[in-house]
């Protein structure tokens, strides 16, 4: 567990790249969530059938693109021709799944922050944390703010560690377990994600007293926002980063 002095990324970043209002992980959501003012972006990363760290959050297909099927049996080039725009509306078709280095440079370009959720399939967990890691690390601008790495599978997240161990790194539940510190430890991260639904005020006191961060998702209250903050909440991820001013 390693202790932050400040905490550098934005207090609002926009879920899945734009979160409610663009087609999520994709470069326009990137484009959209600069024009409301968002200061950063989480978005997931998979990896495809030859190894392209690409961004989507389902293990199919079927959900957000024209594509149909298990992402891991798809090569880049196949996947890069599918639309993952149009589910969300007709304005966006044709916009691609982009890869992981595209997002990485177009974080750049507009000076957004990033948290990368470290999203494995099922049986590629380690592959997927180093990979993640290593681009983060190759594709990052040594004077600018470091990616976030985060994700639910320890194993994805101790790869990581192991091959960008410069990187920060931050840990994914769902509900906050008691043994959390535990697991902190163990994975050397620098911040617990939790599902904002279920963090009560003690869990809060207690997590920031030991100096670990604290970021929820997937916050799209202001009003609850607004409560969190006062717990000590360091970051939201939202839906809505043109209502989550904090």
């Amino acid at each position: 567990m390693r202790i932050l002095p400040e905490w550098p990324w934005p207090t609002v970043m926009a879920h899945r790249c734009g979160g409610a209002l663009a087609p999520e992980n994709t470069l326009a959501g990137l484009r959209v969530c600069k024009a409301v003012g968002c200061l950063g972006v989480e978005f997931d990363v998979m990896l495809t059938r030859d190894g392209t760290a690409i961004l989507i959050h389902d293990e199919t297909l079927d959900r957000t693109t024209t594509g149909s099927g298990r992402v891991i049996d798809f090569s880049d080039t196949e996947l890069w021709a599918l639309d993952a725009g149009s589910y969300h509306h007709n304005s966006f078709a044709s916009e691609p799944i982009p890869r992981f280095t595209q997002a990485l440079e177009r974080c750049r370009a507009l000076d957004l922050a990033a948290n990368v959720e470290i999203k494995p399939a099922i049986g590629h967990e380690r592959a997927t944390g180093i990979a993640v890691a290593n681009l983060a690390l190759h594709g990052r601008d040594p004077g600018a703010l470091p990616p976030l790495l985060s994700s639910f599978s320890a194993t994805a997240l101790l790869a990581a560690a192991q091959a960008a161990p410069q990187l920060p790194r931050g840990w994914l539940v769902d509900k906050i377990p008691e043994d959390w510190k535990t697991h902190c430890h163990a994975l050397d991260v620098v911040s617990i994600h939790t599902n904002c639904a279920h963090l009560t005020q003690i869990q809060a006191d207690v997590i920031k007293s030991t100096g670990m961060r604290l970021v929820v998702y997937t916050e799209n209250d202001p009003e609850h926002a607004r409560l969190l903050r006062s717990w000590g909440v360091d970051s939201f991820i939202t839906d809505r980063p043109d209502l989550i001013r904090i």
